[in-house]
């Protein structure tokens, strides 16, 4: 007797789809849609090993199969997982194939189960390779580096048995009193759809029908507008215009789709009154009818059952989700029952079915069926731990500087106190979605300038205070300390480590109200109404300041603190964001000289909570500012300076004026700017194009935008021409009729180092060669 066609490798995806669904009963069909149980309570650790769980065969036998087990190998407080309950990396294969056989060997149809574990900076699982979160990812402007660590980081996912990698790339930074801002890329849709992109190659490889087996499938996470609620606050509603939906907040999103993203999830939040789980325009007129996506849609966690307070009850919400063009559920209680809904008639089995052959396509397409145990090997040991702490590196953006006093290895330094809550505090530098790490793991500030600094040097430490609160107890043995000091390195910020003592929500939020002892500041579920260092830090500040040694802040935080002008303050201000487990090291490479700074801002720097919005592309309506403050930043996206001085020439265009469908030719016009080592140290300098609309279009400009950026590395008295191709894409705006177009009108093309640091050009774009309005070419 032949195969059937589902389970031959050279048959076409779709045909195999087609086949097995119409081998399957409506039970079956529901199973492949769902994802209900916590993959931490699949096993069980005994003296002898992990073994499947009772709970874990019923769940199987529910509906004849398992569309998805969602965290398997998560490890944190939220799951309970620890090192000693756990799935280690040595073990982490052996299971997944135990939970793989078993599904395959004790179903009708044999059909695989997907792997999901959460991969938002390295993966979330014991023995995991942490890398620095993404907004410390975003102030590197380096997609490909990220691209590179990006597949090492499913490479490891694969070789434990995982297939899919959920990733935090869709969320923009528009308000950064929201606590999950450091799962962001910063709070622009270009730079964010760079790096996108560069996640969807990386994690995926090549374009294509297959995913290698040393690669995993990628769900983008949050579709759509998350960085937007109402107040910073988390899964709370979004008040946008279609127009600053698309031009801002699925910029990315675009991006993923056409890099061939595998799925995306439907975020919390609402959008127009609509939670995106149930909306039938984001998922489906948007996503599937004009992009063309293929791919899967994945709800949040639980976010389905929030559809009953809407539907009435749990069969008809998962109902609703599933007509708007959800496929896959996590955790809910509502599609385990979509079999009564399509009984009841409140959906069609056909979008069932289409729902279920997405999620089997995904599964052709990881090769389960051929090979649905581990093969992959993992990476080189040390690989991605290199990279990781490449990426700190790169992402350190020296904010202030008196231009003397870094790095310190060019300065006569007996004696540096190191001081401050963040300072010897590796949990406190890795961020949120972590799993616990091994002792002895990683280097924290203090660890890494006590190994970098030269011999001879006294490393002195004091906390100094706590990191929140207001206690002062801790003041007068950190300012000794730094009285009798050569330099103070003042270590403040934030954390998102969670504590034993942490409260979670349904979902694996912290809980974290005003007067909760945990010092948890940052992360999904800890949003801020003031962005200002808590008191205690703001006070040492002031006070170590007061001795008149020099003071170098370090700031390992997870969102854009608010900073006071610290001018006759702190000689030195850097941001080093949540730089990862061996962030300590990259530190004191900037510090001490051994590296440069080449951070820029992915994300504005606010003068305080009372300004915001003060995202640098914003609206253009001529806003002079408040009366008690400046409505400007008091760093702007795309600001870091260096060690050195860098002199940028005017922008040089290959044309002045020219008809628009001449963007869409083989060689379109050019901007050329001429980038000018003017100091003694060499640098590795990013070079920033902006595109500013002067007059005409559709709809109102923004001030400015983002359409292009270039690392150049200068040695001492070194130029260079750094030429960017102005073609659709870099000109393009969103048209009233809603599509990507360049339009006809004057526009100001400017060059330089930061958003606020730039030199423009004129460039007149007039209609295409036959009179239309222009030229559709894409933008994204």
């Amino acid at each position: 007797m032949s195969e059937p066609l589902f389970r031959d490798p050279e048959a076409p995806v779709a045909d195999r789809v087609v086949d097995l669904l119409s081998r399957m009963t409506l039970t079956e069909k529901v199973g492949q849609v769902n994802q209900r149980m916590y993959g931490w309570d699949a096993y069980e650790r005994t003296p002898s090993g992990h073994r499947l769980t009772d709970a874990f065969r019923a769940e199987v036998a529910v509906c004849e199969g398992m569309g998805a087990l969602y965290g398997l190998q998560r490890a944190d407080p939220w799951s309970g997982v620890t090192a000693e309950t756990g799935i280690g990396a040595g073990d982490g294969a052996r299971v997944s194939d135990a939970v793989q056989r078993y599904v395959v060997e004790n179903t009708r149809l044999g059909i695989p189960v997907l792997l999901v574990e959460e991969m938002p900076h390295g993966l979330q699982a014991l023995d995991g390779t942490l890398l620095p979160v993404n907004l410390a990812v975003g102030a590197t402007w380096d997609p490909e580096l990220y691209e590179e660590a990006a597949a090492l980081a499913a490479a490891e996912l694969r070789a434990r048995g995982g297939h899919v990698a959920l990733v935090s790339a869709l969320d923009l930074v528009r308000d950064p009193r929201w606590g999950r801002a450091e799962e962001c890329f910063g709070e622009d849709p270009y730079l964010a759809a760079r790096f996108t992109e560069a996640l969807v190659r990386g994690v995926q490889g090549p374009a294509g029908d297959r995913i290698g087996p040393d690669r995993a499938a990628v769900v983008l996470k949050h579709f759509a507008g998350q960085g937007a609620t109402v107040g910073g606050r988390n899964s709370a509603a979004t008040e946008l215009g279609a127009r600053e939906l698309h031009e801002i907040h699925l910029v990315a999103a675009l991006a993923g789709v056409r890099a061939g993203a595998a799925g995306v999830m439907a975020a919390y939040n609402e959008f127009d009154g609509v939670p995106c789980a149930a909306s039938r325009h984001l998922l489906t007129e948007v996503l599937r009818e004009r992009w063309g996506f293929g791919g899967l849609v994945m709800a949040d966690g639980l976010a389905i059952d929030r559809l009953v307070r809407m539907a009435g009850d749990p069969v008809a919400a998962g109902a609703m989700a599933l007509r708007a063009g959800t496929d896959l559920s996590l955790w809910d209680d509502c599609y385990p029952r979509l079999a009564e809904a399509v009984r009841r008639g409140l959906v069609d089995e056909s979008a069932l079915d289409t729902a279920a052959g997405r999620v089997l396509a995904l599964k052709f397409r990881l090769g389960l069926f051929e090979n649905s145990y581990t093969t992959a090997r993992p990476p080189a040991p040390g690989c991605l731990e290199r990279l990781s702490e490449r990426i700190a590196r790169e992402s350190v953006t020296l904010l202030e500087h008196d231009g003397a006093t870094l790095p310190l290895a060019g300065r006569r330094i007996g004696t540096v106190a190191v001081i401050g809550p963040n300072a010897d505090s590796v949990p406190q530098q890795i961020g949120d979605y972590t799993a616990p790490q091994r002792p002895g793991t990683g280097s924290s500030v203090l660890a890494g300038i006590r190994a970098a600094a030269p011999e001879g040097t006294t490393v002195t430490y004091a906390p100094g205070c706590g990191l929140v609160g207001g206690d002062r107890s801790g003041l007068p043995g950190a300012v000794a300390l730094a009285a009798d000091a050569d330099v103070a390195v003042l270590v403040l910020g934030g954390s998102s480590a969670r504590g034993s003592g942490t409260r979670f929500d349904a979902n694996g939020a912290a809980v974290v109200a005003a007067g909760n002892p945990v010092e948890m500041t940052c992360g999904e579920g800890v949003d801020l109404a003031e962005l200002g260092l808590p008191e205690g830090q703001s006070a040492l500040l002031e006070a170590v300041a007061a001795t008149g040694t020099p003071v170098v802040v370090v700031l390992v935080q997870g969102r854009p603190h608010a900073l006071p002008d610290l001018t006759g303050t702190a000689a030195a201000v850097l941001s080093a964001w949540y730089p990862g487990p061996w962030g300590g090291r990259a530190v004191a490479d900037v510090l001490f000289g051994a590296a440069g700074p080449q951070g820029r801002l992915p994300v504005s720097v606010p003068r305080s909570a009372a300004q915001l919005p003060v995202f640098y592309n914003g609206k253009d309506h001529g806003y002079r500012g408040y009366v008690d403050q400046p409505a400007t930043a008091r760093h702007p996206f795309g600001h870091g300076l260096t060690y050195t001085t860098v002199e940028y020439g005017d922008p040089r265009l290959s044309e002045a004026s020219l008809a628009a469908d001449r963007l869409d030719g083989p060689e379109p016009p050019t901007c050329t700017v001429r980038v000018t080592n003017t100091g003694g140290r060499a640098v590795s300098e990013t070079v920033q194009l902006y595109v500013r609309r002067v007059l005409g279009g559709s709809s109102w400009p923004r001030v400015r935008e983002l359409r292009g950026f270039v690392r150049v590395d200068l040695a001492p008295g070194e130029s260079t021409d750094v030429t960017f191709p102005l073609d659709a894409r870099t000109l393009a705006s969103l048209t009233y009729a809603g599509e990507w177009a360049v339009e006809p009108g004057e526009f100001a093309i400017g060059t330089g180092p930061s958003s606020h640091r730039t030199q423009e050009a004129g460039l007149t774009v007039t209609a295409g060669a036959h009179g239309d309005s222009g030229t559709g070419g894409s933008a994204r």
